[in-house]
């Protein structure tokens, strides 16, 4: 029987969501002749009951195919507003336009909201995670998360450059929210002497030593410490960043400020905050190929009327769980005694306490 499939990107966008729904339309349409419409701005075009009809050549441009290296999402997005407060208009929605199945593409936070309205509307859903937090349960990558990390080590390496010619510490502040994976995987891949993640606590005292060990013992006149937005100080500290507005600094400027006059030798810091440049560009190979497996595998499992399932990475290979065991161990924290967090620590990197 054919099917008319619905699919949103909901939550902030990141590279790769347009693989997603190339995917998903190539599929559904070549293997199954499926009528698949795209769902603008997520659940405000489900309330608008706001419908974008997809098909495979829709998109070209002279025989080419953007999607698979735009980044962003041509679907749109959205990550603000109450939906739950609209959700009788929006559960009367998924009948009103047709649709036999909904495939919805977001981070913890907007799947759980999205999954919420099929719970009160029964509806036939499908999950995809994307985030560049990478802080989805039951899943070893999230969509859009491979390509940040290379976005932040290109950063790192430039700014190295600056660094070592000026005898600088140089602060770069990523996003993360209350997980320490992008800051912890970009710094190891970009060689920084120092990372500060959410979920192992730092002392200034204990930064300012390893720096001043960077100096004094092996000659280093610069260094790159990668701090994440959620990294949080000792006990010893919390009064200090509290005292900090954050109208006028981020944790970036908190740790340069701290960290300037920390030794007898004045140390010249520079922040930069990475900020939206982390969720934009072309995705990445990984990227690419990790959102083609998930919207392949939604239509088919789709097709096989297996609904209620989140698509996630586990030991090479795409494998569906079910959505609410992923949102009930959501959000998926650095485990402070982790491998990579070992790692960091046998590279000379400080991480915290001390």
């Amino acid at each position: 029987m054919k099917k008319r499939i619905g699919i949103l990107t909901s939550g902030g966008d990141c590279p790769g969501l347009n693989c997603v729904i190339r995917a998903v339309v190539s599929h559904a349409t070549l293997t199954f002749n499926w009528e698949i419409v795209g769902i603008p701005y997520a659940t405000q075009g489900l309330l608008e009951r706001q419908t974008i009809p997809l098909n495979l050549h829709g998109w070209d441009l002279r025989g080419i195919d953007p999607l698979i290296n735009m980044g962003g999402t041509i679907l749109g997005s959205i990550n603000k507003g109450d939906t739950l407060a609209s959700a009788k208009e929006i559960l009367a929605s998924y009948e009103a336009l047709g649709l036999d199945a909904l495939i919805a593409v977001g981070g913890d936070g907007s799947l759980k909201i999205i999954h919420e309205l099929s719970n009160l509307g029964n509806w036939n859903l499908v999950a995809i995670p994307k985030t560049i937090d990478n802080d989805v349960a039951l899943t070893e990558r999230s969509i859009g998360f491979d390509t940040a990390v290379n976005t932040v080590v290109d950063a790192i390496n430039r700014l190295t450059f600056t660094a070592a010619s000026h005898d600088r510490v140089m602060i770069v502040e990523v996003m993360g929210r209350t997980a320490g994976h992008l800051a912890l995987h970009s710094g190891i891949a970009g060689g920084a002497d120092v990372i500060l993640i959410p979920e192992v606590p730092y002392t200034i005292k204990g930064l300012c030593n390893h720096l001043s060990q960077l100096r004094d013992q092996w000659r280093r006149k610069f260094a790159i410490v990668v701090v994440a937005e959620g990294a949080t100080p000792c006990l010893e500290d919390l009064d200090n960043v509290a005292s900090c507005s954050s109208a006028k600094c981020g944790r970036g400027q908190y740790i340069a400020d701290q960290i300037a006059s920390c030794s007898s030798n004045l140390i010249d810091t520079r922040v930069s905050v990475l900020g939206h440049i982390q969720r934009g560009g072309i995705p990445s190979a990984l990227d690419r190929l990790t959102a083609t497996v998930f919207g392949k595998t939604a239509v088919d499992l789709i097709a096989q009327e297996k609904y209620d399932q989140m698509l996630a990475w586990q030991n090479g290979q795409a494998v569906a769980v079910p959505i609410q065991d992923a949102l009930d161990k959501s959000p998926s924290l650095v485990e402070p005694n982790s491998d990579l967090v070992q790692i960091a620590h046998s590279l000379g990197i400080y991480v915290g306490e001390n």
